[in-house]
């Protein structure tokens, strides 16, 4: 694949990976209908937009102000899979995916310069996509962290297995200032960076279930006021709602991608 990537987060302030190394430090959308996708994503979540530096087809959401996500209407140009994806912090793209490529992942795009940083947009063992940045962040960690989303969470055959590969790829538990903790929890693997949840590693996806819900992969989970409210916008709005519960809901955008609103904040 020789596809540009999604909108990267990269900007002239000077916050970098290497603070925060391994941790989630962006989520980014592939979508086909631009307007169509800003309608539905401000319905649901209240998110506002301003444009990004890759183009008119480029869109960076602001909630209360702050930068928490990008979106690329490009899924039909470059034949990509309309989905959320959410990019990790490291301290090399390059080391990056060579490392989840001697382990068995694949690399889709990159590493490639977006400067001023380098991302990559990789696929573990299992099949699962995530992304990789390397330089400059967006906007300040912590802002971005609390300012939209809660976690994000890896449905996968198993936890364990995927807590080896992503710990080696992202140098989780490295000894270095602003590395992530990796806990055992019960069935869980859960990650922590500076106390808070960043992320959780679940077993009981499937390799090769037709169903895209079944099969190993990252789901972006947002934070919302009323989780009831929001999947009634999103049906409003075109949107599905593929489970709910009154803690949180897997919801599907018009354009097929899948991602999760909860009232849980995980810290």
């Amino acid at each position: 694949m020789n596809h540009p990537m999604p909108p990267s987060p990269g900007t002239t302030e000077v916050v970098t990976t290497h603070s925060v190394f391994g941790a989630p430090c962006w989520v980014s959308l592939t979508s086909r209908d631009l307007p169509a996708t800003e309608a539905f994503y401000t319905a649901v979540l209240g998110w506002r937009w301003r444009s990004a530096k890759l183009g008119d087809k480029f869109r960076i959401a602001l909630a209360g102000g702050a930068p928490v996500a990008g979106i690329a209407a490009v899924a039909s140009m470059w034949q990509m899979a309309v989905a959320w994806t959410p990019y990790f912090a490291v301290a090399s793209a390059n080391e990056a995916a060579a490392r989840a490529q001697e382990r068995g992942g694949t690399a889709a795009v990159g590493p490639i310069s977006f400067p001023p940083g380098r991302a990559a947009l990789l696929a573990d063992r299992d099949g699962a996509t995530f992304g990789i940045w390397e330089g400059e962040l967006i906007t300040d960690w912590e802002t971005w962290r609390r300012a939209a989303p809660a976690f994000i969470r890896l449905h996968t055959r198993d936890a364990f297995d995927a807590a080896i590969f992503y710990g080696e790829v992202l140098e989780w538990a490295a000894a270095g200032p602003g590395c992530c903790e990796v806990h055992y929890e019960g069935e869980e693997v859960v990650l922590r960076s500076g106390g808070d949840v960043v992320a959780r590693i679940e077993s009981g996806a499937l390799e090769a279930a037709p169903d895209p819900t079944i099969r190993p992969h990252w789901q972006v989970h947002f934070t919302v006021a009323d989780v009831s409210a929001a999947a009634r916008v999103a049906e409003r709005n075109g949107g599905s709602v593929l489970t709910e519960s009154t803690e949180e809901a897997v919801l599907r955008d018009p354009d097929g991608a899948q991602f999760t609103v909860t009232s849980r904040t995980e810290r």
